[in-house]
């Protein structure tokens, strides 16, 4: 049996909570939604919705696809964007998630309170990194 407070994974990883392909996805959908707000110039040609991977991307599917975690792995991603973001050291791990917890980002609307924090994608791969994982070579 695991324990998962302190769990590593095959690759010596640090378990937290939550996968990193679901954190991956987060990021990806939080950067394209952000990426897709002030900048309107990346039009390619115009063509239309021939690009159907930046259709998926919007903040009911990343809303839906955070509903679906449990309050665990909610508080995971908060913490780590708190990490991310220098509020709390990889060290301070524990404490970051049960303060998450306690606020209540987790389990109320915690897309709404990712996409509420500037850069929030950079913030959670900065997490991320802090636990030695590169974002981007998390399989997706």
């Amino acid at each position: 049996m695991s324990d998962t407070s302190r769990d590593e994974d095959d690759d010596g990883e640090f378990d937290l909570g939550i996968s990193l392909e679901a954190v991956a996805t987060v990021v990806d959908h939080i950067r394209a939604i952000q990426d897709d707000e002030p900048d309107a110039e990346d039009d390619d040609d115009g063509d239309g919705d021939e690009d159907d991977s930046d259709a998926d991307f919007d903040e009911d599917t990343l809303s839906a696809f955070i509903e679906e975690m449990n309050e665990d792995e909610q508080a995971a991603l908060v913490a780590l964007a708190w990490i991310g973001r220098g509020d709390y050291e990889a060290e301070e791990w524990e404490e970051a998630l049960r303060l998450a917890k306690e606020r209540g980002a987790a389990g109320g609307d915690t897309a709404g309170y990712l996409l509420g924090m500037d850069m929030a994608g950079d913030l959670l791969a900065e997490g991320l990194a802090a636990f030695g994982a590169s974002i981007e070579e998390i399989e997706r």
